[in-house]
């Protein structure tokens, strides 16, 4: 089952757990996210990724530029632990591993959590390519990524018992939107999956394609 099926099988079961307001209320704050424009200023195929250093889930700085010194870089972008279509999401990556690393690219996730937090997304799925913490997502703000909670969200989060200013350590109530990218090792970013409906993530047989 390819990923892009497995997480409308997951959204389609999950409308049926939580009918009614809740989905109102989630597909207002996407609706407005998409309205906002924010995706027309996020980084694109053919621009540059900036420099990025960041602390993995044990807390040892990892520069994105070093990796590009060998391999190309997948860079995917998640919000957190407690996101089932992120778990899903980062369990198809795993298992496309050994096709990603045959075509020279080497697998790198970033996300919001802290690092205690990112070491138990790395064991939970069993993760072996590196988990960083952008901390207070000052990378995913770099390239346009982030947006805040509108308020009517943050409450339905927490009665899903979502805690936010916990994973992240901080009371921004922010999150990256779904984003993808394949960098070259001159930089140059090759392919991007930008979205801003959570549940939409790029599928590991698009990105291989791109590779």
């Amino acid at each position: 089952m390819s990923l892009t099926i497995e997480l409308q099988k997951y959204a389609d079961a999950s409308a049926q757990r939580h009918p009614g307001e809740a989905q109102v209320i989630m597909k207002k704050a996407i609706d407005e996210l998409i309205a906002s424009d924010m995706i027309k200023k996020a980084y694109k195929t053919g621009d540059t990724l900036p420099e990025i250093t960041l602390g993995n889930a044990v807390g040892a700085q990892i520069r994105i530029q070093d990796i590009l010194k060998e391999h190309k870089v997948i860079i995917a972008f998640y919000r957190g632990n407690w996101c089932p279509y992120c778990n899903i999401q980062l369990r198809a990556l795993q298992q496309a591993i050994p096709a990603f690393e045959a075509k020279g690219a080497k697998l790198v996730l970033i996300g919001p959590e802290t690092p205690d937090n990112s070491l138990t997304t790395k064991e939970k799925n069993e993760l072996t390519f590196e988990v960083l913490s952008d901390i207070d997502m000052n990378v995913a703000r770099s390239l346009n990524l982030v947006y805040k909670l509108p308020t009517d969200l943050q409450e339905l989060y927490k009665k899903f018992g979502i805690d936010l200013d916990t994973s992240q350590g901080n009371e921004n109530q922010e999150l990256p939107i779904a984003a993808t990218y394949i960098v070259e090792q001159d930089g140059t970013i090759s392919y991007h999956f930008l979205e801003e409906d959570y549940k939409l993530r790029a599928d590991p047989q698009e990105i291989l394609a791109a590779l």
